[in-house]
């Protein structure tokens, strides 16, 4: 079981138990035995089709985002309760909306200036580091579980990447821009990285509690989707990690290195079959995996590898589940009564859309096919105010009536790195991450 796992998945049931502060959408729609193949919407260019989604998925964030503190709700029941990771997500977005015209400059900036206000002033921290949940309002820390009650160190890096990303765009010598990238620096240069290493341990620590300080006892350990944290921690102008904690900690001595062949693609890194996708996208969504080497792999052929296997796994429909080459992508996502890390070896019949639109990058035509299928196809369902549907099931002719920040984002982020490289390239010119990445071992044209 990967450390990813037990954080995005397993853990995540225990929402459904204490109904805090996530609905469960089991049953909510059903999903026909036999898909109707008439197309539901007239065709559109494929470019459009792009726009089209990224436009309908921007208004999670944009129209739903926290009244107060503009941050992204955790899901669209989750009432006060905002997600610290799922809105750095949300933050990466606003430049791509700025730039396909969603929005103004003006308007993205002023979101910005309260997003980043309300972390900075009003937002709980421990350590600098952020909860994994805080309340929208008040900024006061929600636990997540009950000794998950302080800093989680991942989710304070996905936030910290959108912030980044946002100050890199925000670049003009105006007062308001220069204000607010003093404002992002500040929230940046507190976070104390290398404090979680639990005094000079060689690892970094998931979580950190007021109550229950290291208890929770996650080490942060590779193949899974928290690279982005430890190239944070090693770029950290105030609070760096040296290279032994990378070495000893992420990748563990390099035994994160798989090297076997599923379907005939050798995959480089992680567990067999590649695990669930979101692996291959949250540290992706800023990090260029493009030309990025180190000396185990390089990471667009690891990424490419991971996406192409989750898809010949489905288009093979081993269960007879309902999958094809048109239908298909398994990450973490709802699913009937619950919450699971789908993978071709943990696999519960449930499609999340997410899950094949954010590997755009590295499967542009598999993916595209997906989309005009989830579009076309199941669009009458599938489709609804907020992009689609966190997910759905045809074997048990369920669809998800929900909507989650962290599934929701990447799908606008990775789109626009296949279609432009924006985020990609916003977020590799930041002089931190340049230096940061090069003391790791990483090679790149990004960056020089």
């Amino acid at each position: 079981m990967t450390k990813g796992f037990l954080k995005h998945g397993f853990l995540l049931l225990i929402l459904f138990v204490s109904g805090c502060d996530k609905k469960n959408s089991s049953g909510s729609v059903t999903a026909p035995e036999s898909v109707d193949s008439t197309d539901k919407f007239p065709i559109i260019s494929d470019d459009e089709l792009l726009t089209l989604v990224q436009k309908q998925t921007f208004k999670y964030f944009w129209d739903f985002g926290h009244p107060v503190s503009g941050l992204a709700r955790e899901r669209n029941s989750s009432g006060d309760v905002v997600t610290s990771g799922g809105s750095g997500f949300g933050i990466m977005t606003i430049p791509i909306a700025i730039e396909r015209q969603f929005i103004t400059r003006e308007q993205g900036l002023e979101r910005m200036q309260k997003i980043v206000t309300f972390l900075k002033d009003n937002s709980q921290k421990f350590h600098g580091a952020f909860s994994h949940w805080l309340n929208g309002a008040t900024g006061v820390a929600v636990p997540f579980s009950q000794k998950d009650n302080g800093a989680d160190l991942v989710e304070t890096s996905f936030l910290i990447q959108g912030l980044l990303t946002a100050r890199q765009y925000f670049s003009a010598s105006t007062p308001a821009e220069t204000a607010l990238r003093k404002d992002i620096n500040t929230i940046w240069e507190g976070v104390e990285w290398d404090w979680f290493r639990k005094g000079s341990e060689n690892v970094l620590y998931w979580h950190w509690s007021p109550d229950y300080q290291w208890e929770m006892n996650h080490q942060i350990k590779g193949w899974n989707e928290c690279l982005i944290t430890y190239a944070l921690a090693a770029s950290s102008p105030t609070h760096p990690i040296p290279k032994i904690v990378y070495d000893k900690g992420w990748t563990n001595d390099g035994s994160f290195v798989n090297g076997s062949s599923y379907y005939g693609l050798t995959l480089p890194l992680g567990e067999p079959s590649g695990g669930p996708l979101f692996f291959s996208h949250y540290s992706f969504l800023g990090l260029n995996p493009t030309e990025l080497t180190d000396q185990y792999t390089n990471y667009f052929t690891q990424n490419k590898a991971h996406a192409l296997i989750n898809y010949n796994y489905c288009k093979a429909d081993p269960n007879d589940y309902g999958y094809s080459d048109r239908c298909w992508g398994l990450t973490a996502c709802d699913i009937p009564n619950g919450y699971n890390a789908n993978s071709p070896t943990n696999d519960k019949s449930v499609i999340a859309p997410t899950a094949a639109l954010s590997s755009f990058p590295y499967t542009p035509d598999e993916s595209m096919q997906a989309l005009k299928y989830f579009y076309y196809k199941l669009g009458d369902q599938l489709w609804g105010d907020y992009g689609f549907y966190d997910s759905f099931s045809i074997k048990e002719q369920w669809l998800a009536d929900s909507y989650l920040a962290i599934d929701q984002g990447p799908i606008i982020i990775m789109i626009e790195n296949h279609r432009s490289g924006l985020p990609w390239k916003l977020f590799m010119s930041a002089p931190e991450i340049k230096s940061g990445m090069k003391k790791l071992g990483f090679s790149s044209p990004n960056l020089n």
